[in-house]
């Protein structure tokens, strides 16, 4: 684990944290320094593919960054219930004292082609990917705004942000809809040193695995399949590959950068 203590002293609340890509930010920010305030909802969607979360991976989310000598405040939280979720920061902010990062990372991902997409599939990703993220910053950013000493966004989006992923028009407009949101908040909040970024994964190997989307791809695969092709020989990125860059983004090596987009694709989206 990296020996760089660029976080030393400040606090980083992460959503999605109990595996994948959030566990991965959880612990590559405490092992430079910071304490967690980690939520998740720990439940099964009703339509992703896939298991969700448990308490059990939140367990060892804690203990992971434990591991490290940093306090975590751990609670199960649906980013979709904003009440819970603003008293979950609160809670966090209590106890460890401070806020200073902030990285929206829980999502779900679903698929079919557009019109054959249930209403209700619909809805839940774009509530939990985009209405999420915004309930994410409302509940947070006042208390950057209070303490007056800058902070950063980092807002996890994907290659379905800036490109139509075929089989995936919910996950796509909502991933979309991050981008905007992102930069309307950096040019809200550039006067107050807060900076705001979106990252961009394409294949990551964690346990959101959308099978349904495997079968498309694969049904399509003559047509669509070039779309999904890398430029680098690996398959798909390991979720410290983007907790690397959510550090980087949200560390002062990365102090002017907001607003932007950053891709971590293995070249997809050069193709």
């Amino acid at each position: 684990m990296t020996q760089v203590r660029r976080f030393e002293g400040k606090t980083a609340f992460i959503t999605g944290a109990a595996r994948g890509q959030g566990r991965a930010e959880a612990v590559r920010l405490a092992s430079e320094g910071a304490d967690i305030i980690a939520v998740d909802i720990c439940k099964s969607f009703d339509f992703p593919a896939y298991p969700g979360a448990t308490s059990d991976d939140l367990a060892v989310t804690v203990g992971e960054v434990e591991a490290l000598g940093r306090r975590i405040v751990a609670t199960e939280v649906d980013v979709r219930d904003y009440d819970a979720l603003q008293q979950a920061v609160a809670d966090g902010v209590g106890e460890l004292g401070r806020l200073d990062v902030i990285i929206a990372n829980a999502g779900v991902c679903s698929a079919a082609t557009t019109w054959e997409h249930a209403l209700d599939q619909w809805q839940e990703t774009i509530d939990v990917n985009l209405t999420g993220v915004f309930h994410t910053v409302k509940a947070a950013v006042p208390i950057l705004l209070k303490q007056g000493q800058g902070g950063a966004i980092v807002m996890t989006s994907s290659v379905a942000g800036l490109r139509g992923v075929p089989f995936a028009a919910a996950y796509s407009a909502s991933k979309h809809g991050v981008v905007g949101l992102c930069r309307t908040l950096a040019n809200e909040l550039g006067q107050h040193r807060i900076r705001v970024n979106t990252v961009h994964p394409a294949g990551v190997n964690t346990d959101m695995q959308p099978v349904d989307m495997q079968q498309l791809i694969t049904e399509h695969a003559d047509t669509l399949g070039p779309i999904f092709m890398n430029a680098l020989p690996d398959t798909m990125s390991d979720a410290e590959d983007i907790a690397a860059t959510v550090a980087w983004l949200a560390s002062d090596e990365a102090r002017h950068v907001t607003g932007s987009q950053i891709p971590v694709d293995l070249g997809t989206l050069i193709r």
